[in-house]
């Protein structure tokens, strides 16, 4: 994003993003802990300030992440109870998932293993060479696009984790490390309004999606 705070915790709708995310998943009965990952500088505003001042309950543990995701969402699962038995993992930049995805994501992975929301692909893909010529068009039919939250088992998670962090394999979502270790993972439909927020104008398009989604709460109790 470009400036000095971390982008999860830039204002939307006068709230830090990462809460809107979090509201929901206090709010959903199929999570019962949250543990954070967060900046080291971070770890006592997140325990002790925006956790009792929102009154999210569940968040039981704050830990200091790491270089990159992969490195953050390691060191979370390390805390992660052992009789768990789902994981999921939610990026906090994501601040429109609903109470629906996380429910249909954790049956998912309840029932196959590893499960994740995604997109299909509605835009045309091609595939371009180094001197930005098309050098094809990509069949978008099986092409999904990534969001999350994911889920999957825990003990099958935390070992492709440790693997990959032993092997130096790098992933940019849980799933790819999920899959990469042999497990099979199944894709639940997301929403495009589950954006997530890496550039400043995605912070427009969220405050619209969040006015539109209140002017729909409020028209439902007249």
């Amino acid at each position: 994003m470009g400036g000095a705070i971390p982008k999860q915790f830039l204002a939307l709708g006068g709230e830090p993003l990462v809460v809107h995310s979090l509201r929901v998943l206090q709010n959903s009965p199929v999570i019962h802990e949250i543990i954070l990952a967060v900046p080291e500088a971070d770890l006592d505003y997140c325990l002790n300030d925006l956790a009792v001042r929102y009154g999210f309950s569940k968040i039981t543990r704050v830990v200091a992440g790491g270089k990159e995701r992969q490195d953050s969402v390691r060191h979370a699962l390390e805390h992660v109870p052992v009789e768990t038995d789902i994981v999921v993992v939610h990026d906090a930049v994501r601040p429109f998932l609903t109470l629906d995805m996380v429910a249909h994501v954790v049956e998912a992975a309840r029932r196959v293993g590893g499960a994740i929301v995604a997109l299909p692909m509605r835009d045309t893909v091609k595939q371009v060479g180094n001197n930005h010529h098309i050098e094809r068009t990509v069949d978008r039919g099986p092409l999904w696009l990534a969001q999350t939250p994911q889920a999957f088992q825990r003990d099958r998670l935390l070992d492709a984790h440790r693997k990959a962090h032993a092997d130096g394999v790098r992933a940019t979502d849980d799933a790819f490390l999920f899959e990469w270790a042999g497990h099979p993972v199944v894709v639940v439909e997301g929403s495009g309004e589950n954006i997530k927020v890496t550039r400043p104008e995605d912070m427009v398009i969220g405050e619209a999606i969040l006015a539109s989604r209140q002017s729909g709460r409020m028209k439902g109790t007249t």
